[in-house]
Parts: structure tokens; C-alpha cells; sequence
């Protein structure tokens, strides 16, 4: 077969010409293959903490990641515990003891996030959990929050922050 086949005539009497086309994909391929590689590599060391469009949270330089637990979410009008609605904001400061109750009761039940009884049994003070807080809810209640988590047998308490973006020392650049 032949690249180029004869169609109808044109005005002038020869006939026209028409190239077969052909689409290469190697290139398609080779970009989609980096692309996948990529996407492996960059979406392995991503930690997933769950979020809600009401929870603004704060910045850190902290470099350790934390570990899958437990999380309390404090937006700016509620608290929730793995997104379970435990209290709201104006429930907690108008109490007037050390700690949440409600909180506390929802915290205090067993096996919460995929743990066995025995595992339970074993180190209730090596517990984990994790607070996210709006970065404008007020100290006092974030304060409450983790001294509640403390009174429910969590030993560990994480605070999730997002991680500032490092600045460049020009000074150790020009060294260099």
C-alpha cells in the first residue's frame, strides 16, 4: 500500500494527493510512565489527617510525622472525636470544671480506632491521639481538650500542624 492514495479530481484536472496519517504514541507513553513514577514517589510520604473545611490549622517547622490515632477536631464552633460530634465550643466555656465530660465519656470507650481488647489492656498510657484545632479556637479550650485526653488515659498527645515551607540561607549558599 501505498502512503499517499488517489481521491476525486481537482478543478485543474490532476488528481489530489492524501497522506495517511499516523499517530505515534511511544512519546504519550513515555510521559505517562514518568508521570506515574512521580506520583508513586512524591504520594508515599504523605500523611492523611482527616479535615474539614471549618478547621484552618496552624504552621509548624516540627519534621516528625504522626502516626495513625485518634483524632479530636476542634473547629471553631464544635468538637468531634473521629467525626462524631462530642460538644460545642459554647458547652465548654460555659462549664466550669477541669475537663470535658462529654469528651471524656467518648474517649474513655474501648477499641476506638482498630485496636483489640488486649492491646487495650496492655498500654493504656503509650495511647496515642491527635488534636486538630482551628488555629482560632481559644487556648483555653484547646488546653481542656488535651488535659481531658490526659484524664482518658491517652499518654501521647500530637498537635496536627502544617508543616512551613523551610527558607534558603543565602549566607550558606554563597559558601558553597
Amino acid at each position: 500500500m501505498t502512503p499517499f492514495t488517489p481521491t476525486r479530481k481537482t478543478i485543474k484536472g490532476g488528481p489530489r494527493q492524501r497522506a495517511e496519517v499516523e499517530l505515534n504514541l511511544i512519546p504519550l507513553i513515555d510521559i505517562l510512565s514518568v508521570m506515574v513514577a512521580f506520583l508513586l514517589v512524591y504520594t508515599t510520604n504523605v500523611e492523611i489527617v482527616q479535615n474539614v473545611k471549618g478547621v484552618e490549622i496552624p504552621q509548624s517547622t516540627a519534621d516528625l510525622q504522626p502516626k495513625v490515632s485518634v483524632v479530636v477536631m476542634i473547629t471553631k464552633d464544635q468538637v468531634f472525636v473521629q467525626n462524631e460530634l462530642v460538644a460545642t465550643i459554647e458547652e465548654i466555656r460555659e462549664s466550669r470544671t477541669a475537663f470535658i465530660e462529654p469528651l471524656r465519656a467518648v474517649l474513655e470507650r474501648p477499641m476506638l480506632v482498630g485496636t483489640t481488647a488486649t492491646q487495650v489492656n496492655v498500654a493504656l498510657a503509650s495511647r496515642e491521639i491527635t488534636v486538630l484545632a482551628d488555629k482560632s479556637v481559644p487556648y483555653g479550650v484547646v488546653k481542656r481538650v488535651m488535659a481531658t485526653c490526659t484524664a482518658a488515659s491517652y499518654g501521647k498527645i500530637s498537635l496536627a500542624v502544617i508543616e512551613k515551607e523551610k527558607l534558603i540561607d543565602a549566607a550558606r549558599l554563597t559558601k558553597a
